[in-house]
């Protein structure tokens, strides 16, 4: 079964969605049998590589609320994502634009690094107040999740993902998707937003059970098939 998840390393709820899907994937019965594929998406394709002021500021000027609305966020924001084992730190968030951070994911997908590289940007940004802008944070992240770090660097320098970064923000809008987290399973079905892990659950199992529908077999007897009249089964109203 295969799972695309549309994300942006700058989204705080793609970290606590990341978690959560976790969560119930290490529970599924047939996890070993689930694909992930991380997609790319950016919240702000409009922000420079590096950014003049903090988290705070940004978010003041970009969605028009308070001071006083957005330090109530972030609180609110890090109070989840610690149920959730994770230590947000948005004083230290260095705000940049995410797409060369995406090039590296697609570097770090065809190595089959995918995962731990997402994992390590996520951690960067908002537990760590590193810059996912800076080309030698990149190549670090990169070669610390077994890249190497010339190939790294030659890719990003010569955006040879770019196109694949592109491709995945291109589906996005064609699938209607207006935000992230956003997982789609088997083609077919959608979960937006950081949803509780009881109903990632559920997803998992209702995608898995549609395209692995139980096939009804009938027994045999002297090269002769049983019909349900003949069955032996126990049932509500005796055996």
């Amino acid at each position: 079964m295969k799972v695309e998840i549309w994300s942006d390393v700058a989204c705080p709820w793609c970290y606590i969605g990341k978690r959560r899907f976790e969560r119930a994937l290490g529970s599924f019965a047939h996890r070993d049998d689930v694909e992930v594929h991380w997609r790319s998406y950016q919240l702000d394709p409009t922000l420079p590589d590096h950014h003049d002021g903090t988290e705070l500021d940004y978010l003041v000027d970009r969605k028009g609320m308070s001071r006083s609305q957005v330090s109530q966020m972030f609180e609110q924001v890090t109070a989840i994502a610690a149920d959730e084992g994770l230590d947000y730190d948005f004083g230290s968030v260095v705000v940049a634009n995410s797409f060369a951070a995406h090039e590296l994911l697609h570097l770090a997908k065809a190595h089959g690094v995918g995962d731990g590289v997402k994992e390590a940007l996520l951690s960067a940004h908002f537990e760590h107040g590193e810059d996912i802008g800076d080309r030698e944070v990149l190549v670090r992240i990169g070669t610390e999740a077994g890249l190497a770090p010339d190939e790294v660097r030659r890719d990003l320098e010569t955006h040879t993902w770019r196109d694949a970064v592109v491709a995945d923000i291109t589906a996005a809008n064609s699938l209607g998707i207006r935000g992230v987290p956003f997982f789609v399973l088997d083609d077919k079905y959608g979960v937006s937003g950081a949803q509780p892990t009881e109903l990632f659950a559920r997803a998992l199992d209702q995608a898995w059970q549609e395209s692995h529908p139980l096939v009804m077999l009938q027994p045999v007897t002297s090269g002769v098939a049983v019909g349900a009249t003949d069955a032996v089964a126990c049932g509500p109203d005796g055996c």
